[in-house]
């Protein structure tokens, strides 16, 4: 299925389009807030485009609704000495000590170490960790691309930029329209040479968006082991959401 989008009352909304023998023109939103159009191949991708435009305001309240009832998830983190983390495929302690000075968190000797003032001030911990692994997200993901991008340069795809977003069902997501790579945080976790392959990935994207054989061809000729990156991202690392 095409991902598009098109932007309502200042915001993006993302929708996927699916191509099939339906008579009319088709929007449904699920549960977890995707937002689905079908239609046949005859109708112009304008028209679809306008469709859903149409729709914004409902659209909008709608994913407002199920924003509301989404289940909360308590983090378990304590955010204290001892808490193992995942990082780039490997299990990592936390250790925090407390500081006078600047409060950071530094990679060290196997461990991360968190830097506080108070040791007890848990949105404060939070915030350092989040930070901290979000400024490592971007600078590796930024370094996959710099890696996988000459891959597909010569197809013509134009370098496209990186963005962060927590997502629940999917890694990546090539946004055609606005030349961007939409990559889960929780990424970070899984090993780089896994990092590679959504990045790859998402990349071909560019070039063919959907996942006909056009698609997994061109995956197979420029990553060969890609189904084995891609089972250890759903065997390893899903677990660890």
């Amino acid at each position: 299925m095409n991902k598009h989008q098109i932007e309502y009352a200042n915001q993006t909304i993302e929708f996927e389009i699916e191509r099939k023998k339906v008579k009319n023109v088709n929007l449904n939103i699920k549960p977890d807030m995707t937002i689905m159009v079908s239609a046949s191949e005859k109708v112009p991708l304008n028209f679809i485009y306008d469709f859903v435009k149409s729709k914004g305001a409902w659209i909008l309240k709608k994913v407002k609704t199920f924003e509301s009832v989404q289940p909360y998830k308590q983090s378990e983190r304590e955010y204290v000495s001892g808490e193992s983390y995942k990082y780039l495929g490997k299990q990592y302690r936390l250790r925090v000590e407390i500081t006078t000075e600047e409060e950071r968190v530094k990679y060290y000797r196997g461990f991360i170490i968190l830097m506080v003032r108070d040791s007890n001030n848990y949105a404060r911990k939070a915030t350092l960790m989040n930070d901290w692994f979000r400024e490592k997200a971007l600078k590796i993901f930024e370094k996959s691309l710099d890696k996988q991008y000459p891959l597909v340069q010569k197809y013509g795809i134009k370098r496209p930029k990186i963005d962060l977003r927590v997502m629940k069902a999917r890694w990546g997501s090539a946004l055609i329209d606005s030349n961007t790579i939409l990559l889960n945080f929780e990424l970070i976790k899984a090993p780089k040479h896994c990092i590679d392959y959504v990045v790859l990935h998402e990349l071909i994207h560019f070039q063919f968006n959907d996942h006909k054989d056009s698609f997994y061809n061109m995956l197979f000729s420029l990553m060969p082991d890609w189904e084995k990156r891609k089972a250890i991202l759903d065997d390893e690392i899903v677990r660890e959401l």
